[in-house]
């Protein structure tokens, strides 16, 4: 069973963007399992948008649990990579700042948890104690080291980049389109980043589902987490996002985070891992000596904020 993470952006609405839409070139399909998108008025469109989808298949080689030959997929297998590529490590590092500043929140070695979890839910068979206790003893980020020499986890620990890797390749698709000389590109691959604006605008207006008016994205990314949009279970109580301190589930009472910064794979783990806080209170204290990442929106069970 493959489970990938719901699309929490969309555009704003067609009339906003239908005179930018018709002049531009766009591009829609998949990268890690979610529904992708690039919209770009360059001369050389697309042709630029084909070296960008070759980048995001070479990406999708380092950083995708469903190939078997990836770099994450291999590292998973023996719990030691040597010579890893310099985008694993530089997302690894991107990931470790988020898991401090989220005071472990978001945590990529929660995957055996994950695992524990959709193995008994897919065989329609109850959650085993021991099998949580056991999956919950290989949590911990701080356990795993890496550098030029190699990637080593401790020992059963498995990860997950599936939290920062969507952000990570719009940021590696960005810098690709920089290097083209494109300046006006909207690069949504799960999570969105804005270059410049589309024809005739000062931004890219982009509308947070649940939320009614646009926001004006230039120059910055913004990623949208939700626990709930999918789910492991048949009830809906256990969603695709877990608290990696503990529980079975998922105690907090957000039900929906958007994060914005300058990197998108940084707004994409902290959106991840705010998920996992207590409250919007709470959400905005981990982020408070931050200079980077902004808190946009905070939706709840109750209401949004």
């Amino acid at each position: 069973m493959t489970l990938s993470r719901r699309r929490f952006f969309s555009l704003a609405s067609a009339s906003c963007l239908i005179a930018p839409v018709a002049q531009a070139f766009q591009w829609q399909g998949t990268a890690l399992g979610a529904r992708a998108r690039i919209i770009l008025d360059h001369p050389n469109a697309e042709q630029i948008t084909e070296r960008s989808l070759a980048e995001i298949n070479r990406l999708e080689d380092i950083f995708s649990l469903y190939r078997s030959n990836s770099e994450i997929s291999r590292l998973n297998a023996t719990g030691h990579l040597s010579a890893p590529s310099f985008e694993l490590l530089e997302c690894l590092s991107i990931a470790r700042h988020a898991h401090g500043l989220t005071e472990g929140r978001f945590d990529p070695t929660v995957q055996p948890l994950w695992r524990v979890l959709a193995d008994a839910f897919t065989a329609g068979r109850p959650v085993d104690a021991a099998d949580m206790t056991d999956a919950r003893a290989r949590i911990g980020f701080k356990r795993v080291s890496f550098g030029s020499e190699g990637v080593k986890l401790s020992k059963g620990q498995q990860l997950t980049l599936n939290g920062i890797a969507q952000g990570y390749i719009a940021d590696r698709i960005a810098l690709l389109m920089r290097g083209e000389g494109v300046k006006d590109v909207l690069i949504d691959t799960g999570e969105i980043l804005a270059m410049g604006a589309p024809h005739g605008r000062a931004a890219w207006p982009v509308t947070i589902v649940g939320e009614i008016s646009a926001r004006a994205l230039t120059g910055r990314a913004i990623a949208t987490s939700s626990p709930f949009g999918t789910t492991l279970n048949a009830s809906g109580q256990i969603g695709h996002i877990l608290d990696p301190r503990g529980g079975e589930g998922f105690e907090s009472d957000i039900r929906q985070v958007s994060v914005s910064a300058n990197s998108a794979a940084f707004a994409d783990a902290v959106s991840t891992g705010l998920c996992a806080a207590s409250d919007a209170n709470e959400a905005r204290r981990l982020l408070r000596n931050d200079n980077d990442a902004v808190l946009e929106s905070v939706q709840t069970a109750a209401k949004s904020i």
